[in-house]
């Protein structure tokens, strides 16, 4: 079944979790192609190579948070179902949405902890690779935010009617 878009806002932000699932399929290739120069270089040439490492680090953690967006908006990030299935409507609505605002909390800690951390460290230089540290962190700021959008949004279609939100539909 196509997505549908009731609004401009929500066309918006599948089009950006639709763009961190590329950006994060790039960084995987990327990662897995770092890694396997990395342990040629270890193993034929004897050489470390310190900015593959932080590199491959630095893809990981685009690659996971670029993608949770795309996750949580389809509904397909955690799904324990057993007890809310077994709840009637207005029940499972309930669940589903204290589910999300755990989603919530859990992005708004995270927005707080690169609140404190980043304008001290953001001006730090990563040391293989010399990029600055609000650089490097980027990719997980960029997704926390699109997180908490995608959790609002998951709230909103959850509490306009369960069919919707339970399919994975933005609507």
């Amino acid at each position: 079944m196509p997505r549908q878009y009731t609004t401009k806002s929500r066309a918006v932000m599948a089009r950006l979790t639709d763009a961190g699932i590329s950006v994060s399929i790039g960084m995987l290739a990327l990662m897995a192609a770092l890694v396997a120069v990395q342990v040629v270089a270890r193993n034929m040439f004897d050489l470390g190579l310190p900015w593959a490492d932080e590199l491959a680090r630095f893809c990981g953690i685009g690659l996971v948070f670029l993608s949770i967006p795309s996750l949580v908006i389809r509904h397909q990030m955690v799904a324990v179902t057993i007890v809310p299935d077994m709840m009637g409507s207005v029940s499972r609505r309930i669940l589903h949405v204290a589910s999300e605002l755990a989603t919530l909390t859990f992005a708004g800690f995270t927005l707080w902890g690169f609140a404190a951390f980043l304008p001290r460290a953001g001006k730090f230089l990563t040391p293989a690779m010399g990029m600055p540290n609000w650089g490097y962190y980027a990719p997980a700021l960029i997704g926390t935010v699109l997180i908490v959008f995608a959790a609002i949004f998951r709230i909103s279609d959850i509490i306009r009617g369960p069919d919707l939100a339970d399919k994975g539909m933005i609507a």
